[in-house]
């Protein structure tokens, strides 16, 4: 049996999936950008670029990714001021070697450090001590909902900048 990959079939591909897009795309968005933050190692920028590209609202998008982001993050946030040992390792999986390197940066920048909470790798770490040294909760919002905003708004822009070449 062959299989080839036509110009119709990759046609039908992109229409199913931009007809996905466009009746999910801001719910799975939503849903992507919250678990990005929380449990699995996902990445929602992606789908920023996809729902950009299929012609979304910029600023709609740039909201909704940020909002499931931020509240990953709250979750993650709540683990560390509530949740103890058995959360962090068994929930989320944190090793000591990712919590020592948050811990380390934090320590350096102090709750500034959680303006990089969207970084991988120690963005969730970020949270999860900003949650144990207990942070308030006003501070910990601002400076992740900065800090989230501002690289799904990079993203964005970059996205429309380079579509429009």
């Amino acid at each position: 049996m062959e299989c080839c990959l036509t110009i119709s079939t990759l046609s039908a591909n992109l229409t199913g999936m931009h007809e996905w897009l466009a009746n999910y795309g801001f719910y799975s968005l939503f849903l992507l950008s919250f678990l990005a933050a929380t449990l699995l190692p996902l990445g929602s920028e992606w789908m920023v670029v996809a729902l950009l590209l299929a012609r979304e609202n910029p600023p709609a998008v740039v909201l909704v990714a940020t909002a499931g982001n931020y509240l990953g993050a709250l979750s993650t946030y709540w683990i560390g001021l509530y949740g103890g040992d058995f959360l962090t390792h068994r929930v989320l999986r944190m090793d000591e070697e990712s919590t020592r390197r948050a811990e380390r940066f934090y320590r350096r920048f102090g709750s500034l450090s959680l303006l990089f909470s969207f970084l991988p790798v120690i963005g969730d770490p970020l949270c999860l001590v900003g949650g144990v040294l207990r942070v308030g909760f006003i501070r910990f919002s601002l400076l992740v909902l900065t800090g989230k905003l501002a690289r799904y708004a990079a993203v964005a822009w970059l996205t429309l900048k380079g579509a429009a070449l």
